[in-house]
Parts: structure tokens; C-alpha cells; sequence
């Protein structure tokens, strides 16, 4: 087939034994991409004073990397900007967040032309080009207005929101034409086609026919692609010796008390501070859970310069604290609060020895961490998977205890059932969920994503207009 080249903001490449404490993208493209011949271009994360355009190329456990320096304005307009300000809380649903600033859109608008010329001359005319997540957006139309012609595919790893909330974005029109100079959209749920649906036909006009929706001179077919995990390796690190290790250590620190886990960004879509609150009504309303159960709470930091994320960590804190300190005992904490990160070997030990996970999402794309919970867990003696039912994965995870994360009392009745739960029901429950994690993994996502991609109609313009920068007012 052709090379594959996947184009997203950062690059993260493979690491020796493992993908360490790598996210979901990260392990997906890895995994994806030591199948094809190909290359993986992005940010490299790294600061410098003044932008070149220098690239850097390396290969990596069978995966070829290539990537390029961004300067000090670029990082704080396009990418603590427009995309973590801007877009993110956009998309998940968060308007009370979101700072529009023209500043960002310019910053916005001037990397993605950055992406463009330092990868353009990278493509050969009849490689599959992948585009995705929110940072890229209107990356086809600039690598279309540098004579492009080639099948471009883009994939949405968040929500898509309602029409009527994007149409809140300054110059939300724009950011949608990007969108139909590609030739396939993936999203993760039907719900989020269906808010793209809504805002083609409603909001601008446009029209659909099997798939392929037409809007501003142009057509992009869009579908549904649940992405998955790399299960069969994340079922092999759960078995290996560093997996053992950690949960032993695990069971070791329980000392028979039963362990409800939480592993998230530390990011205020994740529902956390729902989550503690929910936790201590559990204490409160069933005391015979203290000192009999605890919960680990891991959420490493992220985007530690915005002020939004410096909010939610001051609340974790204040709560976390408020909750041990009504609750604890001299030889018992109800609330293990841990901000750093885990390689994914330990993470699936730490997943084995919990009796349940709260994977609790105000609003997620997909949220890899239940499908790995599942994947880690002992078959004869499985742990419970309680599961937002805003999450994308709660379309496929129908065995999951599904709850609504805004509901205190809906959470906390979930954490008392999936701790009380008998070993037949949580058998029958986790065999479900298991079979469908090794079925719908990043193998099928990948496969399903690029044989419709081959199948689509490279478009041949003519495009919408790449003249205008997408950018925002002033705040």
C-alpha cells in the first residue's frame, strides 16, 4: 500500500520495553504506524528562541519520526492559546471557559502554515496523509493551497460540539470550511457526526448524501471510528513482570481493604472533583466503607501555565485534603491523591488489584484508560468498570456500571454496588466488556480508518479558500 504519513501536534515516539507513560494517541499511531511503511510529523515539544523550520528525523522501535521546534509565541498563541483556551473547552462543552483573543487565532492560523511548509515537501505524491485532533484543523487546506492533491484523512480524537455552541466561535464558518478540504472526517461516536450533521444542514445549508456531506463549493465524507487500545500488548504488559510488581505492591499497601481507582489528566473535563465529591457521600451515607475501602485518585499534571488547570488542581488539593482529614485514621487514608505519572506496565498492576475503576468523564471523546482497566484485569476475579455515560467508550462499554457524572448520588450508588458486587455478575459483565476491547482494538480502528480512506475519492478542488487565517476577536 501506499506510505502512511500521520501529522499531529506532538510526536511521541515509541520508548524501548513500552510506550511508558505515553497517552492514547501516542500508543495508537506507534502501534499503527510499525505496520506501514511511513512517518509520524509534529511539534517536538522543545522551545527555541527564533523559529527555523529545521527538521529533525530519527526512527524508533520501527517507527520514523520527524519533527520540528516552535518558538515561545507560537507554544503560548496556538497551542496554550487558541487550542487549550480556545477550542478545548469549546469541544467539551465548557463556554464558561473559553477565551476567544485574536492573538490566538493568528498564532493558530500561522503553525498550521508552519506544519504545512516544513511537511509538504516530506509527502510523496501518493502517500495517505492523517491529520488529527483539534490543534490541525486547517492543516488539508494549507497542504491543498501548496498543490497537494493527495487522499488527506483527519481524525477528531474529542467531541464535535453542537452546532449552536460552536456556532458561539468567532468565525466558526471558517474553522468548518478547513474541514472540507479533507477527503474523510473520522469522529469517535455517532453522536459527534451527528453534531456535525447538524451544523452542515442547519447552520450553513449544506447537504448529505450516504455519507458525504457538501458545504461551501467542496465534499468530505465523514464517518464513525471508536478507536481502540493496542489490547493484546496491553494485555501482555498486565501479565509482565513490572505489572506483577506493582501490584503486589498494591495488594501489599491494601491490607485486605478493597481499592476504587481513578487515573486522569489532571484536567477539568475529567470530572474529578465530581468524583471526590461523589466518593465522600459513599463515606458519609455508608460509613461501614470506612476503613474498609480507599480510593486512589492518579492524575499527573498537564498544561500547568493555564489558569484554568491551576483552578482545578487548587480545588483537588483543598478537597482531597477536606475528605482525609474528616475521614482518615491513624492506620487508614480514604483518598491516596498521587499528581505524577505511571508507565503503562505499572498502571495495568494497579489496575489488576483494583476492585473497581472510575473512569468519570464530564465529556470525552473516547477515554482509552477503561478500555486498558478492562484489559488488565484477572478472569477469575475481574474488577467492576464504572463508566460515564459522556464518555465516547460508553457506546461500546454497555456492560459497565454506566453512570451520569454530574449525578452525585448516582456515582456514589455505583461505587457501593460495584464494591458489593457478586464474582458471577462481575464475570459476566467483564467477559462482555473484554471481548469487546480485543475486537474493537487499534488494530480494527486503523484497519476500518484507512481502508475507507483508500476507498474515498481524492478531491480535486477547487477548495475554499486558504487566504483568510482563522482567528478569534479580542477577548
Amino acid at each position: 500500500m501506499s506510505r502512511m504519513i500521520v501529522i499531529s501536534n506532538r510526536v511521541a515516539a515509541p520508548t524501548q520495553g513500552g510506550a511508558g507513560s505515553q497517552g492514547g494517541l501516542a500508543v495508537a499511531i506507534a502501534a499503527a504506524l510499525k505496520e506501514y511503511r511511513g512517518m509520524w510529523f509534529g511539534w517536538s515539544g522543545e522551545r527555541i528562541a527564533e523559529y527555523t523550520g529545521a527538521i529533525s528525523i530519527a526512527r524508533h522501535d520501527g517507527v520514523t519520526t520527524a519533527t520540528i521546534d516552535l518558538e515561545e509565541q507560537d507554544v503560548d498563541e496556538y497551542y496554550n492559546g487558541y487550542a487549550n483556551k480556545t477550542l478545548w473547552p469549546l469541544f467539551h462543552y465548557r463556554l464558561d471557559l473559553v477565551e476567544f483573543d485574536r492573538a490566538f487565532g493568528a498564532g493558530y492560523a500561522r503553525v498550521n502554515q508552519r506544519f504545512a511548509d516544513a511537511v509538504a515537501p516530506l509527502i510523496e505524491p501518493d502517500d495517505l496523509v492523517w491529520i488529527h485532533d483539534y490543534h490541525l484543523i486547517p492543516l488539508a487546506r494549507e497542504l491543498r493551497a501548496r498543490g497537494l492533491k493527495n487522499r488527506i484523512g483527519f481524525f477528531l480524537h474529542t467531541p464535535w460540539p453542537p452546532a449552536r455552541l460552536l456556532a458561539t466561535l468567532p468565525q466558526h464558518e471558517e474553522l468548518v470550511q478547513c474541514l472540507m478540504t479533507y477527503d474523510l472526517i473520522g469522529f469517535q461516536t455517532e453522536d459527534w457526526l451527528d453534531s456535525f450533521r447538524a451544523y452542515i444542514l442547519g447552520q450553513v445549508g449544506g447537504s448529505e448524501s450516504d455519507g458525504v456531506f457538501t458545504a461551501y463549493g467542496a465534499s468530505v465524507r465523514a464517518g464513525v471510528f471508536p478507536i481502540g487500545i493496542d489490547a493484546e500488548a496491553f494485555i501482555a504488559a498486565a501479565h509482565g513482570p513490572e505489572a506483577d510488581a506493582a501490584h503486589d505492591r498494591i495488594v501489599h499497601s491494601i491490607a485486605g481493604r478493597k481499592m476504587l481507582v481513578g487515573v486522569d489528566r489532571l484536567d477539568y473535563s475529567k470530572g474529578i472533583e465530581d468524583r471526590f465529591l461523589a466518593y465522600e457521600r459513599l463515606l458519609t451515607d455508608h460509613p461501614e466503607w470506612i476503613g474498609r475501602a480507599f480510593l486512589l485518585q492518579i492524575a499527573p499534571p498537564t498544561r500547568a501555565g493555564i489558569g484554568s488547570y491551576q483552578d482545578i488542581r487548587e480545588r483537588l488539593d483543598a478537597l482531597s485534603g477536606r475528605i482525609n482529614g474528616a475521614f482518615a485514621d491513624v492506620d487508614w487514608v480514604p483518598l491516596r491523591y498521587v499528581n505524577r505519572a505511571y508507565p503503562r506496565g505499572e498502571l495495568a498492576g494497579i489496575y489488576r488489584a483494583a476492585t473497581a475503576a472510575l473512569v468519570t468523564p464530564l465529556r470525552d471523546g473516547m477515554n482509552l484508560v477503561a478500555k486498558e482497566y478492562v484489559a488488565a484485569q484477572d478472569p477469575d476475579d475481574p474488577g467492576v468498570l464504572i463508566l460515564s455515560k459522556f464518555a465516547g467508550a460508553a457506546t461500546q462499554m454497555g456492560s459497565a456500571l454506566l453512570v451520569n457524572p454530574f449525578d452525585g448520588q448516582d456515582m456514589m450508588e455505583a461505587m457501593d454496588r460495584a464494591l458489593t458486587m457478586p464474582l458471577a455478575e462481575r464475570k459476566e459483565r467483564w467477559t462482555e466488556l473484554y471481548d469487546g476491547v480485543r475486537q474493537d482494538d487499534v488494530l480494527a480502528w486503523r484497519e476500518h480508518y484507512i481502508a475507507a480512506l483508500q476507498e474515498t475519492p481524492s478531491q480535486q478542488g477547487p477548495w475554499p479558500s486558504a487566504a483568510a487565517p482563522v482567528q478569534g476577536q479580542p477577548a
